[in-house]
């Protein structure tokens, strides 16, 4: 995975940036709604005004600071917190569907069919941590697939950012390719539930 094979090198160049936010009261919670906020209102205002291009570089830089969160966590008095990780993960939750909701009103108002497609990575992309909440709720340890959040963000920031550049069928090709990803992750995470379930 990426955000598996990148996370060494990513947490030491992040580190020093988030000890002096630390140190200059930023804390956690804060970094995280920040990156929230400004990804989900980016990514719906600037998708329903056709302006793909800068909606994917301003998602992407807001997605960024969620490396943040979890460093500055790491480092502070209290560490990582049940609360912090709740917040965090609900707020992927809200960031995910913004951006896809924003391709699918502006696909309604270009009357443009693959707004069935991306109604599909919004179905399936919330399948996705779903069944790994429900897994981990019966101590199944359930992080397996093929394109996990990381992996999902990519794709369809890179598919919307080149559209917006005039790429022909490129934003076509990344939501299929989306979609057929989060299918096959959401049946990967089924089997690896079931079979912790049925040991």
């Amino acid at each position: 995975m990426v955000s598996t094979s990148f996370k060494p090198v990513v947490a030491r160049f992040i580190e020093p940036i988030a000890r002096f936010g630390y140190k200059a009261g930023i804390t956690p919670d804060m970094v995280t709604l920040f990156g929230a906020i400004g990804a989900s209102v980016s990514a719906l205002y600037l998708l329903v005004n056709g302006e793909l291009f800068w909606a994917s570089i301003a998602v992407t830089i807001f997605a960024l600071s969620d490396l943040f969160d979890g460093a500055i966590a790491r480092i502070s008095e209290k560490g990582a917190t049940q609360w912090g990780a709740f917040l965090d993960s609900t707020c992927d939750r809200v960031t995910d569907a913004a951006i896809l909701m924003g391709l699918a009103l502006y696909l309604i108002e270009e009357d443009d069919q693959l707004v069935a497609v991306v109604l599909g990575c919004i179905l399936f992309g919330s399948l996705i941590p779903y069944i790994r909440a429900k897994a981990e709720s019966y101590k199944i340890a359930c992080s397996v697939g093929v394109a996990e959040r990381t992996e999902r963000l990519i794709i369809v920031l890179v598919a919307i950012g080149f559209d917006g550049l005039g790429v022909p069928y490129i934003l076509s090709i990344g939501v299929w390719v989306l979609l057929v990803l989060s299918i096959i992750t959401v049946i990967q995470r089924i089997f690896v539930l079931r079979k912790g379930l049925l040991v």
